[in-house]
């Protein structure tokens, strides 16, 4: 009986080894993914300490040693999107993988809380938008919900095909906005989800001195993986926690931090501006400051944010249903701003100034060019003005072509 078991330690063993010794890659690296276009790429994996790992690609042939923790990496010179064509990697060491139906396109990363997480089967217009979502050039990669103490190297799924089939419970928003970037662009486009319902912003934050779990978990596996960029729905929770105006410097730290370990100083972060509740949960006042705090976060470079006070049909909602229109209002974002197209009208109306006239305030909005109007014709509501106590009261509010009075 010992002999027995000492022999079953020593098989155990040696095919331990063996297993540690095969090439492997993380998860996000896999069959029907999109590569960035445009920039330089990097592919990495782990294999046997000094085995020698060779990538194919198309008639070019690349190569990287593994070193004594058995990490290797690959890079990519800058690829060209070339109208959705199917691409085979081989990677070989002592085994082999094919990755196949690979495209070359963007990529864009949706984040934040159960806004960004609500699925096409939970919102307007479900039957229809799934019954159309079948686009052989959209691809959706959706990472679990995980939490650790620190950053992760691999999230368990694969990449899918955008389908009837595999849309139903992904990302509304995400998709939305994936959808016109896809048929704006007519490049493939690559869909990664990672958010979470309930989840305030300060798990999803890297900064130099620490970083959130949710971020460790959910980020943290993809931060080498090359991306256009980001969009970003969250905030409820932090309403709730009463961190108003702060909300700009939470803002400001999770956007540099996302930039710095993704290696861009200069990727798109456009975000939503939260929707209005009414559930009496938001202290008074908590909800404008934070509404405050997010415009303020425009004066970051390469953001922006799609307003969503006009599409909400029920303020006891806390996940208005309509998300096509706010996955489009950050797809305008983006056209506009990231990929420069001309005549996008990507911003509603922002406030700019004001100016006392006697017994009134006048207003000026950004983005107003063509006037104002209400969403339902009707009289201007909820605005209110204060004086030198800070008290506000209901005020009487009118449009004069593209001022409020």
């Amino acid at each position: 009986m010992k002999y027995t078991h000492a022999l079953f330690t020593v098989v155990a063993l040696l095919a331990g080894l063996a297993a540690n010794a095969e090439v492997s890659l993380p998860n996000i690296f896999g069959s029907h993914m999109v590569l960035q276009r445009g920039v330089p790429l990097k592919i990495w994996g782990t294999a046997d300490e000094g085995e020698k790992v060779s990538l194919k690609f198309g008639p070019r042939t690349f190569s990287d040693t593994a070193d004594e923790a058995g990490d290797w990496a690959i890079e990519l010179p800058p690829l060209r999107a070339d109208g959705g064509k199917s691409h085979k990697i081989t990677i070989k060491g002592s085994n082999t993988i094919v990755l196949e139906d690979v495209l070359i396109g963007d990529v864009w990363i949706g984040s934040g809380q159960s806004n960004m997480e609500w699925s096409l089967n939970q919102s307007e217009r479900r039957d229809e938008f799934i019954k159309a979502a079948n686009h052989p050039g959209i691809r959706l990669f959706h990472i679990p919900k995980k939490q650790f103490d620190r950053p992760q190297a691999d999230v368990p799924n694969k990449w899918k095909t955008c389908t009837s089939a595999n849309i139903p419970n992904f990302s509304a928003v995400l998709y939305h906005f994936g959808k016109n970037i896809h048929a704006n662009q007519e490049v493939p486009v690559g869909l990664i989800n990672s958010s979470w319902g309930g989840s305030p912003i300060e798990p999803w934050t890297v900064t130099q001195s620490g970083s959130g779990k949710m971020y460790n978990g959910m980020i943290a596996p993809i931060v080498d993986f090359r991306v256009a960029g980001t969009i970003w729905y969250q905030g409820e929770t932090n309403v709730i926690q009463n961190n108003g105006l702060s909300y700009t410097g939470k803002m400001k730290d999770l956007i540099e931090g996302w930039r710095r370990v993704f290696d861009n100083e200069k990727m798109p972060f456009y975000f939503v501006q939260i929707a209005p509740w009414n559930n009496g949960r938001y202290a008074d006042g908590q909800l404008p400051a934070l509404w405050e705090a997010q415009c303020a976060t425009l004066k970051l470079p390469h953001t922006g944010m799609a307003v969503t006070t006009d599409i909400v049909h029920n303020l006891g909602d806390i996940h208005p249903s309509n998300k096509h229109d706010v996955g489009d209002r950050l797809a305008r974002w983006a056209l506009a701003k990231h990929y420069g197209k001309k005549g996008v009208t990507y911003s509603g109306p922002l406030y700019k100034a004001m100016k006392v006239e006697g017994a009134k305030i006048r207003l000026a909005f950004a983005h107003a060019a063509s006037g104002l109007k209400s969403r339902d014709g009707k009289a201007l509501s909820e605005f209110k003005i204060s004086g030198a106590d800070g008290k506000f009261v209901a005020a009487k509010a009118e449009i004069d072509g593209n001022h409020v009075v």
